[in-house]
């Protein structure tokens, strides 16, 4: 009948076994450092390329959105008067500007010189009486 106690001595006798097994895999305790330096160095890699990947897109610095909203109604701006100057002028169909003044024009302001020159006579008579 086996007891625990001696359970756990063949136990720990296999644990031993298998220890000095994988100790004959690796070899030498330098073989061991420079795995463990090469898995830190893939991990300070992967622990960069990571920082890069959740880093804001502005690296780091403040983006003031009032100035790149201003900064796009300008560009806006610049192309809404780029096509604004870029109409041909054939394809505008405008008439022509008239060169005489408009009967009714004309009547209007002789009227107005008439209405002027009733005050002014009025003005003088007033003084004169």
């Amino acid at each position: 009948m086996r007891t625990r106690t001696t359970e756990g001595l063949e136990n720990m006798g296999f644990a031993a076994k298998a220890l000095e097994g994988a100790h004959k895999q690796i070899g030498d305790i330098d073989k061991v450092h420079d795995l463990m330096d090469d898995i830190a160095e893939q991990q300070e890699l992967a622990n960069e390329i990571s920082g890069a990947i959740s880093s804001p897109m502005g690296f780091g610095m403040d983006i003031d959105e009032d100035e790149l909203l201003a900064e796009l109604e300008d560009m806006e701006q610049e192309d809404i008067d780029a096509q604004i100057l870029d109409i041909p002028e054939s394809s505008i169909n405008l008439p022509s500007v008239p060169t005489a003044v408009p009967a009714s024009a004309a009547v209007d302001e002789d009227e107005e010189n008439l209405a002027e020159l009733a005050s002014w006579a009025a003005k003088l008579i007033f003084f004169r009486e």
